[in-house]
């Protein structure tokens, strides 16, 4: 059956998350133990953006490699929300997982080093179109992921923010502010995208076995130099996660989506999106 691959990203973390075989080889790329990390916390270190995104990219690649071992099928095509496109990458033959496991541990380390704690944020924005939220925003913070019909997720400084959730309770918009650490996908970024090119210049990218599609354009490139070049933009870019979608169900044939590892977050924004579409989710 042709089927659509979907791979999350930060947030769908959790206490006692399973990586099989690949934990320890996490814990030896990484040089401190991630295994003992996703299986007993705790949470708040869990949730620290250096470790969620090395355990979540080890969930989901055990569980897509589990999937391929009892005999399952690759998928026709990819998409990972954010994170989760290093991990597609991984699935697809691109990228190697101790490879990966090390940028996605340093690009944690620098997003989060980029905007001190306290200073940004994000807030989801439910209920309105890209183009209203765009309007509301009146440059105090930006679109940092269009998530579903109606779930759009900004990005900005604490400042910036709170100006905007002034006119977002006068408008009686429905807003919700998200527990994270930073402003992610935001040009507040910038830093951290400068650190990530660096370490991505000296990465090694074959093509992909399958199409993976990217954030920041909703396309898939089997060219290993627009990977990488796409990657290093993913930083403060716009996860275009709709159009993202879309695009695999419109161009690729697919019958049904699996989401591999931790969670079932794009499962949700997917049942939005597109709510006859068949969906499933395959972890350890």
């Amino acid at each position: 059956m042709s089927f659509f691959a979907l791979f999350p990203g930060q947030g769908s973390q959790s206490v006692g998350m399973k990586g099989g075989e690949l934990v320890e080889r996490a814990d030896s790329v990484l040089g401190f133990s991630l295994s003992k990390l996703m299986s007993e916390g705790p949470e708040a270190e869990l949730t620290n953006t250096a470790i969620a995104q090395p355990a979540i990219l080890t969930a989901s690649v055990a569980a897509y490699r589990e999937w391929i071992q009892k005999g399952g099928e690759a998928p026709s095509v990819a998409a990972g929300h954010s994170l989760g496109e290093y991990s597609a990458l991984v699935a697809a033959g691109a990228i190697t997982f101790e490879a990966a496991v090390e940028v996605v541990h340093l690009r944690g380390k620098f997003m989060q080093e980029a905007v001190p704690v306290g200073e940004g944020g994000m807030i989801a924005v439910l209920g309105r179109s890209e183009s209203e939220v765009e309007e509301l925003l009146k440059n105090d913070a930006e679109i940092a992921n269009v998530n579903a019909p109606g779930q759009i997720v900004i990005a900005g400084s604490t400042v910036g923010l709170a100006r905007f959730t002034e006119r977002a309770k006068e408008q009686k918009v429905k807003i919700i502010p998200l527990a994270v650490s930073a402003p992610f996908h935001s040009s507040l970024m910038k830093p951290a995208q400068e650190k990530l090119a660096k370490v991505l210049a000296e990465l090694e990218i074959d093509e992909p076995e399958f199409p993976v599609i990217s954030n920041v354009t909703a396309r898939a490139t089997s060219s290993p130099e627009e990977i990488r070049a796409l990657l290093i933009q993913q930083v403060c870019g716009r996860v275009r996660w709709v159009e993202s979608v879309e695009e695999a169900l419109k161009e690729y044939n697919v019958e049904k989506a699996i989401e591999f590892g931790n969670g079932s977050v794009l499962s949700g924004l997917l049942k939005k999106i597109n709510p006859e579409f068949p969906r499933e989710n395959y972890s350890l």
